[in-house]
Parts: C-alpha cells; structure tokens; sequence
C-alpha cells in the first residue's frame, strides 16, 4: 500500500526540527549602569530614528494584491511601429500545487535558495547579516539577501532597481506576505513563476521541457538541476551549457547533503550521473512550437537579460523593440526557400543581419537556415568565424586614413613580400600587380598592400581604430600581423555594426534591438545605447568611396544595385594545406564566405558556409557568391520607396588628380594625357606637394620655314621659340623616308647643304630642356630640279650652207663637257654662269616652274604648323 502524502503540517513540522539548536549566551557581568542607560538611550533613539526612516521609505509601496499573485504576469513585443509581435511568458506554464510539489524538489530548492525558509518571517538575519559584509567590502549590490519570499515579493511586485527605497519596500511587503500568506503558499507562487530558460516558467514546466517528465517522476539528480537553473536560466540551460549545467546540479547536491537532506551515498550516486544522460532528445526538442521571428526575439531577450534587473518571462514588460516585419519575412524568407537563392544543398547555413545606418537599430535577422526549436544557435549573432577580407577597411586602410592621412591615391606595391617573421605572404590567387593605389588594392582585395598598410599604422593603432568600432572585447589585446588577412573571429552583428559607422560620417551605435522597456507601473526605461565618434569623417568618406569602387570595379560586383550607391567588401577564408588533404576538400573550396556592405540607409553583413569547418563552399563561380547575392536582394527589397542619398564628401576631404603610376603619387601635370590621370581623395591639407613632369611640355617652336636658296645650294631653316634655356632638335626626312637627326642646337636657323635636286624634305623641330621636350613643329620643301640647257635657233638656210660645207669629221665642241666644268658641285651653283647656255636663259631668275613641283616659286617657302 502506497504511503499516504505528508500534509502541509506534517511537512511543516519535518522542515522546523531540522532547524539548528541556538547556543545561549551568558548575559554580560560587571556593566556599569550608567553605561547600560546610555546603551539603552542611544538604542531607543536608533530604533525611534531607524523606525522613522523605514516609514518614510515605504510609504508608496504598492498593496498587496491577490490577482497579481496567481495570475500569470507576460511581457509584451512590439515591432518599430508599436505593432504588438508576441507576447512572452504567457504559454508552456504548467502550474503545480504545493502538495503535487514532490519532496526532493522541495528540498532542491529549499537548500539551494533559502535553507531557512521555514524559519523566518520573510527576512534571514543570517544571510542579511552576510549581504551587508559583502555590500560594505564590496560596494551596494555586490550581494544579495533576497528569500524566496523576497523573491516573490520582487517579481510580482516591484521594479528590480537596487537602491535602499526599493529594498525597504521588499522587506515590508515581505513581512506582509508572510503574515497573510502561509508558507506553503508562499512556496507555491515562487515555485510556479520562477524562469527556467526555454521561454518556460516553473519548474514543473521544466521537467517536461528538459526530460520529457511529469513533475512527479523526477529522480534526485534530475531535481538538483532543476533547483539550480534559476539563479542564471540561460548559463546552465542544460541543453546548451551541459557542462555549466552539470556543475551547477552538483553544487545543489552538494548543499543538499550539507544541510541533511541526502546522505552522502546518495550524493555520489547522483553526482555520477552525466546531466546529458536523461535530457529531452533532440528530434523531440525539434516538435516544440516555434515563436514568430524567432531569431529576432532571441536577441530582444538577450538584450532585455543583459540589462540586468529584468526577467522579461515574468515580469509583465512592454517591449518596443526595432524590428521591421516586412524586411524579416523576406531575410526569412530568403533563407528558408529557394525564392532567392539557389543553395546547393540543406546544409548551407548562413547568418544574416539588417540594421539602420545612422541608428544603429537591427531591422531583421536571419539566425540561419532551416532552424528549429526555440532560443536554438542564433548565425547571424552566436557565430564567431574569420572574417576573411573584410576586416581590412577596419584594420588596415581606415587606421592608414585616421592616424596617417592617407588619401585614396597612396601608392602601395603589391610585390613578393613577408612578415614582420619572416614568413611569406601571398595574394589569393598568387599573383602579384606592382604598384597600385590604395583605392585598387582594396576594391581587388590584394592582401601584400593590406599587410603593407597595417606594418605602417602599427598593429596597436589598429586595435584602437577598432576598438571604436565595437570589436575591442572580441579581438585579442595584442593584434598579429595576420590581422591583415582576417583570421580573428567575428560574428555578422559585430562586422554590420562596424561597417555602419563607414556609413554614418564615422558615428558608431552598437547595434541593438530594443529601444525602450515599459514597466508595470508605466515607468520607462530607454534601451537605445549612445552614439559615440569612433573615427574622423574623412576616414569614413574615403573607406566608403573606396568601398564603392570594390562594388563596382572589384570584387563585390554580385552585390551592385543598379541606381543605389553601395559600398562593401567581400571576404572569404582558406583551408590550409593540411586541411584539404585532412578533410578531403577540393581545391579552391573555402570554410567561409562573407560579404558586409551598406547604403546610407541600410547596413547588411551576410555569412554563409557550413556548421563545420570540415565541408566547404566550392569555387563554382556561384556558392562563393551566394552572401552578394542575399545582400544584393535584401537591401533592394528593403530600400524600395525610400529616398537613398549619395554619401556626401565633409569639407575636410578635397579632389585632387593624381598622374597614374608614380611613387610616391604626384599631381597631375597641365600636359598628363586624360587616360593618366586618377581622380582620387585627399585629406585637406595632405595633397601631394610635387607635380609629376613626366608628360610636362615646353611651347613648339614657331614660325618654322624652310627656304631653298639657290646662290648657295642649300636649305635654310629658320623658327621663333618664347623658351629660354632649351636647345632645339632639328631632324629630317627625304621623301617619305625615316627621319634622321641632323643636329641639335641653341640657335634658331639652320642651314642643309646640297640638297638632292627634285626631293621632298620634311623637317621638324622640337624644343628640349632636360627631360621636358615640346611638341615638335613641321615643314616640308621641295627641292627643284635643274633646267636642261635648249640649244640656239640658226637660219634654216645657213644651216643647209653650213652643213654642206663642213667636214663631216669635224668634232664640235663639248657643251656638255663645258657645262659640266661650270657645274661641277652638283646642283649648288645651279643658278650661276654654269647653267648659261648663252641663250640668255638663266635658271635661277626663271619664273617658269614645273607644273609638278610642290614649291611655291616665289618664295619657296612653307609656315610650320603646332602640333
């Protein structure tokens, strides 16, 4: 025959013997009465004074109410637009009555919580006595004395601010609740309200949460767990802190013996349990209904318990939080189907956050792929992976602009480089592009000018630089150079919120998704954090800039949207060697891919990969690209309708043009071709301070002629040039050859002997001084050819006479013998006696020209012309 339950009293009774016997103290001897009066004067003003001040501080302690007491008090979620979400608290609450509680849950708790419970009248002196030590040594707050009837008092009752008025009240309403309630009841209502992780409330609840149990089938080790969660329900939910979980359940064992509640044998038994053995099987936990954007609320109830004083499952808040509905339902959405995304199989996860630019305020997040159950591993803000090239606006370049003042022009040279260790450093796909400005470098995401620009900054600035941005509890307190390439881990709520501040004119706002908490009593609390100055504007102009070019012109190309200004950088990590061949990889497959990116209105950091390291996404072309894609597709649905302004240049940034190629990077010259020139950006005050003279040029010569002067056979050239100091190259060519130097010189004429008769020469001469050169100015001359000697008309008759008169062997004189006597330079003195036939003819006076000659007889000469 079973054994019939214990009564109230009879448990009453049970807990009261197992109080300590007091020991008797003697009364103090040999006190002088004048002492013990004033003792007992100084103690009456105290309690008189004491009494008092306890008055005064309760005097707007609310009444206690009975409906509040057994009624479950929810919190309440609202969207950004005050619309209501969810509501919290209200369901998975089983409610168990006390004589349903079974007697090792009972002692659990008692032992854990409040061993004198059954002792005192709402307050433990002991335990006060200890708070008040430890408050004293380590300032107010530092320990709490709170009973489980305080604790009633404090979740149905009052706000949870830790100041004297608050605590008064807490103790007076403690008093009155023991006086009305019994402590059966008392027990019961602390029983049933009490938060255990996994949006569940009582710990009756979470037996069935945690092992699939009626209250009443709960075995010691299983009770112990129980009775340990509430002091901190999500550090040791025993479904994802096992390990802190099993610790906490042995503690509680540990003061169930010590108080002699169980024997030391039964300790040990429980103890050697493992926590795992008996919880609730996955595939069952999977069954459990899911909130609404659930990966949303998870952060608004991390937030809420960050706060400190609130239990947001009990404590009956209104909850205005960030979220915009319809940009969740697509993240969601883009997630869990194929709508958007064509992902290569179920196990492709990725971590997706959306947040306001300029305030910091989370408007959607995906929490991963496919996720079930509730408060299960959020991607989008639990995930900490590298972050691959993405880091390097934030550690590399941004600490270059903010400490060094470099503009987008400066010049890096990607080259075979090391370490600071002497290590070798390679690009991805190892391969090396010379000189290039920082613009190029980060928009090709080249890692040798990353590391180059992190060795200049050093590694301590960078951290700073960072640190203003929200990274400085998760990066390490001494940076390695291995920073460049992103090999610390992040999670895309840091990465989003870093990026922001790019994007708002250098202001940072942690990101956050509750604005504001509403408490019963209608008292509000602002939840938004302060905006804070994490860099300079320039510095945020210029990444941004760049970070654009990376969209348009590098390797976030997958990301632009047609007709919206964005800015962004891709980043993807590596398999070392020995991973590929350890987990049998192929080659090219990356662990990560990432892809953080902004508009002047929306921020989006977009992770995708595998829960494991041990599988990869294959350099397809495409599953690479699937974080470009998602951002791409979210912030154009989000940023339809809305106005997205340019990001605007601050007056501390000017333009300047820079010649391409030079090292350091020098202004563009008034003569550098259009295809040369780079317009880039600069801090005021930090342009380059030399202009390049690789493409300056000296004034062409003017007036250039050249005239052939027949008395002396030659070609005189002559020109005008408003230079001082140059020489002049003059260089020619003899129909349509190649051009040959003739001679440089300081003057302005020159003269060219002997030319050939009937050749065209083409002259140009250019100015030099040093390495400038001008343009060079052009002519051409053609040179007569020389006339044929005619021979004189006789008398047709005397010519008959003559020649029958004359001796046919006879030889006549050489004319051409004596023609060539007279001309025997050539053609240099055609227009003298030599050419004189005696015909009266004489070439150089002779105005008839060669209808094919291209030279003007008059004066034979041709104007240059500038090129």
């Amino acid at each position: 025959m079973a054994d019939k339950p214990q009564t109230r009293e009879e448990r009453r009774k049970q807990h009261a013997a197992k109080k300590p016997n007091a020991k008797r103290k003697k009364a103090p001897k040999g006190l002088f009465k004048k002492i013990f009066l004033a003792i007992i004067i100084l103690g009456i003003l105290g309690l008189l004074i004491g009494a008092g001040t306890f008055a005064f501080m309760i005097q707007d302690t609310p009444e206690l109410d009975e409906a509040m007491l057994k009624d479950p008090i929810i919190s309440k979620v609202y969207d950004m637009n005050g619309e209501l979400i969810t509501e919290i608290g209200s369901e998975n609450r089983d409610y168990i009555e006390y004589e349903n509680i079974p007697e090792v849950v009972e002692n659990a708790v008692i032992a854990t919580e409040d061993v004198r419970f059954y002792q005192h009248n709402g307050l433990d002196p002991i335990r006060l006595a200890g708070a008040v030590i430890a408050n004293f040594t380590d300032g107010f707050g530092a320990e709490g004395a709170s009973t489980i009837t305080q604790q009633v008092v404090k979740n149905y009752f009052l706000t949870f601010d830790k100041t004297l008025d608050r605590k008064a009240e807490e103790a007076w309403l403690s008093f009155q609740l023991e006086r009305k309630y019994t402590k059966e009841d008392i027990f019961e209502m602390y029983f049933n309200k009490i938060f255990m992780s996994e949006n569940s409330h009582g710990i009756g609840t979470a037996a069935k949460v945690y092992f699939g149990k009626e209250l009443k089938d709960i075995e010691l080790h299983e009770a112990a767990l129980l009775a340990g969660i509430p002091q901190s329900p999500n550090n040791y939910n025993p479904f994802t802190n096992p390990d802190k979980a099993e610790n906490r359940r042995n503690i509680v064992l540990t003061l169930m013996h010590q108080h002699g509640f169980i024997s030391q044998a039964e300790m040990k038994e429980a103890k050697a349990i493992p926590v795992t053995s008996t919880l609730l099987a996955e595939e069952e936990r999977a069954k459990r209904k899911e909130k609404p954007f659930d990966a949303f609320i998870d952060r608004v109830i991390d937030e809420v318990e960050a706060q400190g004083d609130f239990d947001i499952f009990s404590d009956g808040l209104k909850i205005y939080t960030t979220l915009d509905p319809n940009a969740q339902t697509f993240v969601e959405n883009s997630l869990n189907t194929n709508d958007i995304v064509n992902y290569p199989n179920d196990e492709v996860q990725a971590g997706i956050v959306l947040m306001d630019t300029q305030t910091g305020e989370i408007r959607a997040l995906g929490g991963g792929r496919n996720r079930t159950g509730e408060r299960g591993w959020n991607y989008a803000t639990d995930l900490e992976r590298q972050t691959g090239s993405t880091i390097k606006p934030i550690l590399d370049y941004g600490p270059a602009i903010e400490y060094l003042n470099w503009g987008t022009f400066h010049m890096l040279e990607d080259k075979p480089y090391q370490y600071s260790n002497g290590e070798s450093i390679s690009n991805w796909n190892n391969k090396y592009n010379g000189p290039m400005t920082m613009r190029s470098a980060l928009a090709q995401s080249r890692n040798i000018p990353a590391l180059q620009a992190l060795q200049q900054v050093g590694l301590d600035k960078a951290r700073d630089f960072a640190e203003g941005l929200g990274l400085g509890e998760s990066l390490p307190e001494v940076l390695t150079e291995s920073a460049a390439l992103g090999s610390y881990n992040l999670s895309p709520l840091e990465m989003a919120g870093a990026y922001a501040a790019f994007g708002n004119n250098g202001y940072y706002t942690e990101p956050h998704a509750v604005k504001k908490i509403v408490l019963r009593d209608n008292t509000e609390i602002d939840m938004s954090p302060e905006t804070e100055v994490a860099m300079k504007d320039y510095t945020a102009f210029m990444i941004t800039d760049m970070l654009k070019t990376a969209v348009t012109n590098g390797t976030g190309g997958s990301a632009n949207i047609p007709n919206l200004p964005v800015a962004g950088k891709t980043g993807t990590t590596n398999y070392t060697a020995e991973d590929l061949k350890k987990y049998d990889i192929p080659s090219g497959a990356v662990p990560d891919s990432w892809f953080v990116g902004y508009t002047s209105r929306y921020t989006a950091a977009v992770w995708t990969g595998y829960e494991k390291r041990s599988k990869g996404l294959l350099a397809d072309g495409y599953q690479q690209k699937i974080p470009q894609i998602l951002f791409k597709e979210i912030v154009s649905k989000v940023s339809e309708n809305i106005d997205t302004p340019d990001f605007t240049k601050p007056n501390s940034v000017v333009q300047v043009a820079i010649e391409r190629g030079t090292i350091p990077a020098k202004l563009a010259s008034e003569y550098t071709p259009k295809d040369q020139i780079l317009y880039e950006y600069a801090v005021k005050g930090n342009i380059p301070s030399e202009t390049s003279k690789k493409f300056e040029k000296l004034d062409a010569p003017k007036k250039l002629s050249a005239k052939f002067d027949e008395t002396t056979n030659s070609i005189v050239i002559t020109w005008e040039s408003k230079e001082n100091g140059v020489n002049f190259e003059v260089s020619a060519s003899i129909d349509g050859g190649p051009s040959q130097a003739l001679k440089t010189t300081g003057d302005t004429s020159l003269t060219i002997a002997a030319p050939d008769p009937g050749s065209t020469y083409a002259i140009s001469v250019t100015a030099v001084r040093g390495e400038l050169r001008s343009d060079a100015a052009s002519t051409t001359i053609k040179i007569p050819e020389p006339q044929p000697e005619i021979p004189e008309k006789e008398d047709e008759d005397e010519d008959e006479g003559e020649d029958e008169g004359e001796d046919p062997t006879e030889e006549e004189p050489d004319e051409g013998n004596s023609n060539g006597n007279e001309n025997d330079s050539g053609n240099g003195n055609g227009n003298g006696n030599g050419n004189n036939n005696g015909n009266g003819n004489n070439n150089g006076n002779d105005n008839n020209q060669d209808p094919n000659t291209d030279v003007n007889t008059e004066d034979r000469e041709t104007e240059s012309e500038n090129q």
